[in-house]
């Protein structure tokens, strides 16, 4: 049943009504605001506003087209359903949405914006609907006389107050600006002012670091505007300056292309979004204003997109191994659009920031960025980007127009990309792409906080992501895997099966386990990777190293000992099968194979496997999730390492999207084809001849096959024809000389990189390097004999 609007509503929006013309008129047929919009000097806040609303909002497309069409006319009905379900109280603004729990206050300001969006942008079906935004206008007042104005200390989370309620707050202000008046617009400044005092920009420290800062100068950036403040513009720019620079420990960018939030967790894909996104809306503001941003550092963040960010992201998805807590978040319960937070959604919000930070890029770069995103857009066949509904009209039209572009689509890169800073990894090659997750005293074993992740424990004992092929059609961590998987049976992880409880360790990253030699080193195309493995809430202990070669990885175990009284298991493999899966699993004697998977080769093992059904909810990991239930089908392989293990191993090759002949005639051949030249806990090293590999981890001095190392290091020689390649690395991070030997004749020596000296050529290679801290690969290149 219909209710009449109470009279004070049909009153306030009479007043308003006279005062009414439908704003961003603009964004559907008009020419954009941008960077190249004359600024008055004298007065240059309108011209910022409508710049601002341009980018929040969008501008260029048709909104009687789709898919712009459909996403206006749903935000149009959600608006609608709003502004009847509205019924203030002293604590909720909407009934069963009270402002005490985390993040009450943000999501009724997030309701505001969008019968705010619905009020100003056309096609909504309600645009420049009196009776909407008199609602809106009702609702902001509610909330400035109830909780959020100057006279509330903060309570409960930290990000609600500073983060997550003034950005709608001032994004609905500048929308509305004409049409709030004086003392509403300067309420919302006080307000902003009072949660985001001056204070929280001048220490770069606390929660005031990386992606949580550019949050805080976006949010004091846009109050500058709306209260005609320039100081206060200023000093949200100024503050950005720290974010630039790569650090060394804590919260930022790293040369090495890591990017750590929360001190201790690996976040380029949510926080990284973040981080983009905001700094792309700050500069293209700003650009061209007596604001503008101009610290020569900005360039690190415009190189990250390429260094840090795109290395994560596999035909559209980010992948869930830099995704932290949100991994567990799938449908939320407060999403009346029910869009799945899933690693599609995350790598397809890093795409649209990439698109909007293009706006301040060079041609070169725009360009080079522009082809890696119509390739993602081009290869997302699970989520298709140019309809995704996590997005509004604004970042559709600038994907949209990406598409459009005469650039042509880039490829996925062959490459090894290996982010010592934060203890991962990424092997892609024509056929496949490998993801590897470890954690050590600077990286923890995983986030948890805010009733999200409880069970996250092992994603950082080696837990081994891959897509075989072009494009993840199945859906492999995106089809429920998280509410489904088994958590003590994670892909490629060693674990003891002790159960533990929620959130075991503590939250926010503070489970760390006690270890240094975590790391690796690569040319560039092939790489050994290494990780001294404790368990958390556990005495095990293990050595674990991956040699990633051209269509294979070989993963090797060695040392493994617990004395926690119960079995200790390595994950060969876990894979989602989806819903009722029947893709066919074989067996050979040392080797098994799942079709429209890959192959694996079991060298040192008993190989168990098991498939079954398991069913979960992403609330069962998530207490802001849906509670809908779904099941699916598990393919499992595992070794057995006993109860109680002593200096247990294990080796096996991971081949990615091999077929069954394939993986049988590579089973039969594999002694041929690769050399286990040690594998105990002082060593582990392979050759693999018809590549002209040798390399090994080196947990302490030792020998294996023609390698010597004089101390704890990561080694790998590449032959190629009469030359040969070393890369060396440091893992330990002692940064104290350590010296290789390589026992083969070697003429001369081409050249050597920094760090490197050359002790003896002739009938063995002898060096020595002398490290950072930082675990970066050293090289040196030689004439063979």
């Amino acid at each position: 049943m219909h209710r009449a609007p109470a009279r004070r509503t049909v009153l306030l929006a009479a007043a308003l009504a006279a005062a009414l013309t439908p704003l961003t008129a603009r964004a559907a047929a008009a020419e954009p605001a941008g960077p190249t919009d004359p600024i008055d000097p004298a007065n240059p806040y309108p011209a910022l506003r409508r710049r601002w609303l341009d980018i929040a909002l969008g501008t260029g497309y048709d909104p009687a087209a789709e898919p712009y069409a459909s996403r206006l006319a749903e935000t149009g009905g959600l608006a609608r359903a709003y502004q009847a379900a509205m019924a203030p109280t002293p604590t909720s603004l909407w009934p069963g949405h009270p402002f005490d729990p985390p993040s009450g206050i943000t999501f009724s300001y997030n309701r505001l914006w969008t019968m705010t969006r619905a009020y100003v942008q056309q096609g909504t079906g309600s645009t420049g609907d009196a009776a909407l935004l008199a609602a809106v206008v009702r609702g902001l007042d509610h909330l400035r006389a109830t909780v959020y104005r100057p006279s509330t200390t903060p309570y409960g989370n930290w990000w609600e107050w500073q983060i997550g309620s003034p950005r709608p707050l001032m994004d609905i202000t500048a929308a509305l600006y004409d049409r709030l008046g004086a003392d509403r617009i300067g309420a919302a400044c006080a307000a902003v002012d009072h949660f985001v005092p001056d204070t929280a920009l001048r220490d770069y420290t606390g929660t005031s670091t990386g992606a949580n800062r550019v949050d805080l100068c976006r949010s004091v950036a846009l109050r500058g505007v709306l209260g005609r403040d320039p100081a206060k513009i200023a000093l949200a720019r100024d503050a950005l300056s720290p974010v630039f620079p790569y650090v060394t420990r804590g919260d930022g960018l790293y040369a090495d292309g890591s990017f750590v939030q929360h001190t201790w967790v690996a976040y380029s894909g949510t926080y990284g979004q973040v981080l983009l996104d905001g700094l792309g809306r700050l500069f293209a503001l700003l650009a061209g204003s007596p604001w503008e941003v101009t610290d020569p550092n900005k360039q690190i963040v415009l190189d990250s997109v390429e260094h840090a960010f795109a290395p994560f992201l596999h035909d559209g998805l980010m992948m869930d191994s830099v995704n932290g807590r949100a991994i567990s978040r799938g449908y939320l319960k407060s999403d009346d659009r029910r869009v799945m937070r899933g690693d599609h959604f995350h790598g397809q919000g890093v795409i649209a920031a990439i698109a909007l930070l293009a706006g301040g890029a060079s041609p070169a770069e725009r360009d080079r960025w522009h082809a890696r995103v119509k390739g993602w857009i081009e290869r997302d066949t699970v989520s298709p980007v140019l309809t995704a509904r996590q997005f509004d009209v604004a970042d559709l039209a600038r994907l949209h127009a990406v598409a459009a572009s005469p650039v042509p689509a880039a490829p996925e890169p062959v490459e090894h990309r290996l982010f010592p800073a934060m203890d991962r990894a990424v092997h892609r090659r024509p056929g496949f792409t490998v993801a590897i997750a470890m954690s050590s005293d600077r990286i923890a074993h995983y986030e948890c906080g805010n009733g999200e992740n409880p069970r996250g424990w092992h994603t950082g004992a080696g837990m081994t992501y891959w897509w075989a092929g072009s494009g993840d059609r199945s859906g492999q961590y995106t089809d429920w895997f998280w509410p489904t998987v088994d958590w003590y049976r994670l892909p490629g992880t060693t674990v003891s099966t002790r159960r533990l409880p929620d959130r075991a360790g503590g939250e926010w990253g503070a489970p760390k386990p006690d270890v240094r030699w975590v790391g690796g080193t690569t040319d560039g195309e092939y790489a050994v990777i290494g990780q001294h493995l404790k368990g958390l809430g556990s005495t095990l202990d293990a050595r674990k190293s991956w040699f990633c070669l051209d269509d294979a990885v070989v993963c090797l175990g060695a040392g493994i000992t617990c004395s926690d009284g119960v079995p200790v298991e390595t994950v060969v493999d876990n894979r989602n099968l989806g819903e009722g899966g029947t893709d066919t699993f074989t067996r050979g004697p040392d080797w098994a194979h799942l079709e429209h998977h890959g192959g694996w080769i079991v060298l040192d093992g008993e190989l168990r496997t098991l498939r079954e059904d398991r069913t979960g909810a992403w609330s069962d990991i998530n207490t802001t999730s849906a509670t809908e239930r779904r099941t699916r089908r598990w393919q499992t392989l595992w070794l057995d390492h006993g109860t109680d293990p002593v200096d247990a191993a294990y080796a096996y090759v991971l081949l990615p999207g091999a077929t069954r002949r394939t993986t049988a005639r590579r089973a039969a051949g594999a002694r041929r084809r690769l050399s286990v030249l040690a594998n105990d806990a002082a060593r582990q090293a392979v050759a693999a001849p018809l590549l002209g590999v040798t390399a090994g981890n080196f947990w302490r001095a030792g020998t294996a096959g023609p390698l010597t190392a004089s101390a704890g290091a990561s080694v790998l020689v590449r032959r190629r024809g009469r030359t040969a390649t070393l890369c060396v690395s440091e893992p330990p991070r002692t940064g104290k000389p350590l010296e290789i030997v390589w026992n083969h004749p070697v003429r001369g020596v081409v050249r050597a990189g920094e760090g490197v000296e050359i002790l003896a050529t002739g009938r063995r290679l002898h060096l020595r390097v002398t490290p950072g801290v930082e675990c970066a690969t050293h090289e040196c290149e030689v004439t063979l004999s």
